[in-house]
Formats: C-alpha cells, sequence, structure tokens
C-alpha cells in the first residue's frame, strides 16, 4: 500500500516541479515586460554556465554598431566576389596573353621561313643571272673566234657546257637579227658527236 502511494506521489512532485518553474518564467517575462528586468540578461549567464546556449555569430543585438557590422559585414562579402571575378579575369587575361605569346612566336616563325624561302630563290636569281651572263659572255667569244677554233674546243667541252653555249649563240642570234653559226659549228663536229648534241638538244628543251 505504500509503495502505491509512493508511486502516485512521484509524478505528482515532478508536476509540481514543473508547475514551479513554468510561474517562474511566467514571471520573467511578466516582470522583463513590466520593464522591471531583464529577462535576457538573467537567462543568458545560466544557459551559457550549463552549455545550452551557442555563442552568436551576429554580434551583439544591442550593440549600437550592429548596423555598422552588418554593413561591414555585407561590404566584406562583396569584397570577396568582386575579387574573385578580378582573379578569374586575371587569369582569362593570362591565358589570353599565352595564346597571344605562342601564336606570335608561330608568325615569327613563318616570317622567318618566308624570309628564308626568299633568299634561297634571290641567290638562285642570282646564280640564274650570273649563268646567263656568262653564257653571253662565252658565246660572243667563240663567235669571234674561227669556226675550226671555236669547234675544237667546244668539242673538248662536257655535252651541257655546249649546250648551253649553243642555245645561248642562238638567242643572241635572234635578238640582233644576225644568221646564226650553231647549224656551221655543228657541221665541222664529228658526225657522231653532232648527232649526240642535236638529240639531247630536241630531248631537253631550254626551260
Amino acid at each position: 500500500m505504500a509503495q502505491l502511494k509512493a508511486m502516485r506521489g512521484g509524478p505528482a512532485i515532478i508536476l509540481l516541479v514543473l508547475l514551479i518553474i513554468a510561474l517562474i518564467f511566467g514571471g520573467f517575462l511578466w516582470f522583463d515586460f513590466l520593464g522591471f528586468i531583464s529577462a535576457r540578461e538573467v537567462v543568458t549567464p545560466i544557459l551559457t554556465l550549463l552549455r545550452l546556449r551557442r555563442p552568436d555569430a551576429g554580434g551583439n543585438p544591442d550593440s549600437p554598431f550592429l548596423l555598422d557590422e552588418q554593413r561591414l559585414a555585407l561590404i566584406r562579402e562583396e569584397l570577396a566576389l568582386r575579387e574573385e571575378e578580378l582573379n578569374g579575369r586575371e587569369q582569362g587575361i593570362g591565358n589570353l596573353e599565352t595564346a597571344l605569346e605562342e601564336r606570335q612566336a608561330a608568325l615569327a616563325e613563318r616570317e622567318t621561313a618566308l624570309e628564308d624561302r626568299e633568299k634561297s630563290f634571290n641567290d638562285r636569281v642570282n646564280q640564274y643571272d650570273d649563268k646567263v651572263r656568262n653564257l653571253r659572255q662565252a658565246s660572243q667569244y667563240y663567235v669571234g673566234m674561227q669556226p675550226a677554233q671555236a669547234v675544237e674546243r667546244l668539242q673538248a667541252m662536257a655535252d651541257q657546257d655546249v649546250i648551253d653555249i649553243l642555245r645561248m649563240t642562238e638567242t643572241i642570234a635572234q635578238e640582233s637579227g644576225a644568221t646564226s653559226v650553231v647549224s656551221y659549228w655543228l657541221s665541222l663536229m664529228s658526225a657522231e658527236r653532232a648527232a649526240d648534241l642535236s638529240r639531247k638538244m630536241i630531248k631537253k628543251p631550254e626551260a
């Protein structure tokens, strides 16, 4: 019987304790509403002591600088975003500069290659001009000699050199309107050599 009373008395005690706590809490709120006390100042140390209240990341709400702190936080956030954007642009500009440098290097290489080709072409042209000038001098030299002496010297030369001189002699004769001595030179050569030179001249026309 005593155990039954004790079991019934336990919940009643708990209800009474909860009722007392509710009355105390209600009294705090009422006195806070009337302005006699500040419930926040009384409750905050207790909650902090019991570790039931986390630190306020937003700062003290009663601070007179709260708006300034919030504005400063917004400005810092905006500056961080702006800095991130500028870093992105700077990286993009860096990539663009790298691409431009690579393109400029490629253009410089192409320009160098073109200059080399142009120089090579000019060298070949100069060599050709020198060859033409030398052939003209040689042709005029042989035309001025006695035909038999000229043919004797021509037969001692390589076939291609003789062909070049014969062609240049024909060209000079056409330019001046004079009669060419090429056919006469060939008639003074041996039949075999004259036929060989004529065949090569026909097989490989002048460029």
